[in-house]
């Protein structure tokens, strides 16, 4: 059967996706580029935050759609959305065929009545990078932020062990990865579940000697409550892990940090930023931040402007709370206005322009190396990444006439020639 895969919601997703659709190919099936190709349509969901819920609502009604125009013999919906919402979902959605929790990749063969084959392998979806690739390292979460829905949809942490995790990174690499992106839910408490000690460290040495000397190692989503200056030290150091860190902050105030029960002071925050920066000034450092937390007042607000200033992060992603259903932050007094928090993420997001932009000017004309990931021969320009940038949330660097026998997956030194808050542009250095 030919199967359309749509993922949404974070790069977690991404690798459960490739992961069914590896179970898919070894089953017979074909996943294909568009829902026009296909006679099965899966849609694997997130359940995030209220906005992610009603994207993932809107596809599935998409779907039902061109299967009452019969344009699709069969809908199947996974992941996150499932695990929050499914008997309520299964009663508003009855034309849908088949529903599976995240990682149920067996009742999704079930249904399609194929055989199961090994589960556990790896496949590839045709709007991934082959380039790039997401290592997923664990599963579940054991923090309990409060405004946060992830531990009850996903469940508690389950580490991968070591070996498991270096044999996929060599396929990986083998089918051409020159990127990895290890992520988690948080990184840092990578292998506790086994025996209490966290092992992320030990990980790392692991990758790095078992993969190629030129492959790019990048780290993302790390609780701050555990980066220590040995873990900033070992990144900085490294040979293939590139000086980038996604470390999401969620406040600068004390109060709204202890309300969020994220564990951690914006001093302690401030030193972990600090230390990176010693090592290296050029340390790319990224984060997120929401605004708009019950009980936000003026003041708080404030110290959180007056932090992101102090830090300087190369990047940032922010966003308005939402009263998820069955956190504690949902049942707290004092809510804030959608005006409220719409204007407030409107001046954070407007300050940390004005900061990326005086990161970015740090490198106009200096040598940035390049992971080469699009070419458009006609128009003679190449986009491309450096350590700076994460796939698909960061910016990106675009190369003016570029030279024949460039190839995507090349890796090239580039020197800036112009910078924008969130882009570059540069030439090859030849």
């Amino acid at each position: 059967m030919k199967i359309f895969c749509l993922t949404l919601g974070c790069a977690k997703n991404r690798v459960d996706s490739e992961c069914l659709a590896g179970a898919l190919d070894a089953a017979g099936h074909t996943v294909v580029p568009s829902v026009e190709e296909a006679d099965c349509a899966l849609v694997n969901t997130c359940g995030f935050i209220r906005p992610a819920v009603e994207e993932s609502v809107s596809v599935i009604l998409d779907l039902e759609e061109l299967k009452k125009n019969k344009k699709l013999k069969m809908i199947g919906v996974v992941g996150c959305l499932v695990n929050r919402y499914g008997d309520d979902l299964r009663k508003e959605v009855p034309s849908v065929d088949f529903w599976a929790r995240c990682e149920e990749w067996g009742k999704v063969l079930e249904a399609l009545k194929t055989p199961l084959p090994d589960l556990r392998r790896r496949g590839f979806l045709p709007s991934s990078s082959r380039f790039s690739r997401y290592l997923k390292i664990s599963e579940g979460c054991d923090n309990r932020c409060s405004y946060c829905a992830i531990p009850f949809i996903r469940g508690p942490l389950r580490s991968l062990p070591i070996d498991v995790v270096v044999r996929e990174a060599c396929q990986l690499v083998g089918e051409g990865a020159r990127e990895l992106c290890v992520v988690g839910q948080d990184l840092t408490v990578y292998g506790t579940d086994f025996d209490g000690r966290p092992r992320l460290i030990e990980l790392l040495d692991a990758l790095e000697s078992s993969l190629p000397r030129d492959l790019w190692i990048r780290l993302l989503y790390l609780h701050p409550s555990r980066v220590n200056e040995k873990l900033i030290e070992r990144v900085a150091g490294g040979t293939q892990i590139l000086p980038y860190l996604d470390i999401p902050v969620q406040h600068g105030d004390h109060e709204m940090l202890a309300a969020m029960n994220r564990g951690i002071e914006p001093d302690a925050l401030r030193s972990i930023f600090a230390a990176a920066r010693t090592i290296n000034p050029d340390f790319a450092l990224r984060t997120t931040c929401m605004v708009g937390f019950p009980g936000e007042k003026k003041k708080h607000f404030d110290n959180l402007m007056n932090f992101i200033r102090e830090v300087q992060f190369d990047r940032m992603g922010a966003f308005s709370f939402f009263a998820e259903e069955g956190t504690p932050a949902a049942e707290l007094p004092a809510q804030l206005s959608e005006r409220t928090k719409k204007k407030r993420l409107g001046e954070l997001m407007g300050l940390q322009e004005e900061i990326s932009l005086g990161r970015q000017n740090r490198f106009e004309g200096r040598e940035l190396k390049v992971l080469v990931e699009k070419i458009d021969k006609e128009e003679n320009y190449a986009e491309g990444r450096s350590y700076r940038e994460a796939p698909e949330v960061d910016g990106t660097i675009e190369i003016r006439d570029i030279r024949d026998g460039l190839k995507e997956g090349d890796v090239i030194a580039v020197r800036v020639t112009g910078v924008m808050p969130h882009d570059m542009m540069g030439e090859e250095i030849i």
